[in-house]
């Protein structure tokens, strides 16, 4: 199991692209390529980036990588609101899917704040670490 798989947002973040995909399914197919296009790649993104950012080596850099993922549910809101004025997505359709992305928000927002303030090695564990190459 990869460290990322463990993070209730990165699950929260699957369970909206799954949402994602399930409504742009209806989407006319003049959207295809379009806006269906636009909200599931955003959507695909916030996970996507997760687990990237996991893989980095300080917390400055999986930090970056949460931005990213917390710009990329900013789109998939924001196109949400376009396809519901198109009438793509039906309000509560619309509204569902913004409440759950207002929650991966703030778990987001939480992750970033937590990799800013906790350096990724403690120094006693970087003395421990450096005594260990010698």
């Amino acid at each position: 199991m990869f460290n990322f798989e463990k993070l209730q947002v990165w699950k929260e973040a699957l369970a909206l692209a799954d949402d994602v995909y399930r409504m742009t399914s209806a989407f006319p197919g003049d959207e295809r390529f379009g806006l269906t296009t636009q909200m599931r790649r955003a959507a695909v993104s916030i996970s996507s980036n997760l687990a990237e950012g996991a893989s980095r080596h300080s917390h400055a850099d999986y930090a970056r990588f949460v931005e990213l993922a917390s710009g990329s549910l900013y789109e998939l809101v924001s196109q949400s609101f376009i396809a519901s004025r198109q009438s793509f997505l039906a309000e509560p359709e619309r509204a569902s899917l913004c409440s759950t992305a207002e929650k991966v928000s703030k778990m987001l927002s939480g992750l970033r704040n937590h990799l800013v303030n906790t350096p990724r090695w403690l120094p006693s564990q970087q003395s421990t670490f450096n005594s260990q190459q010698s």
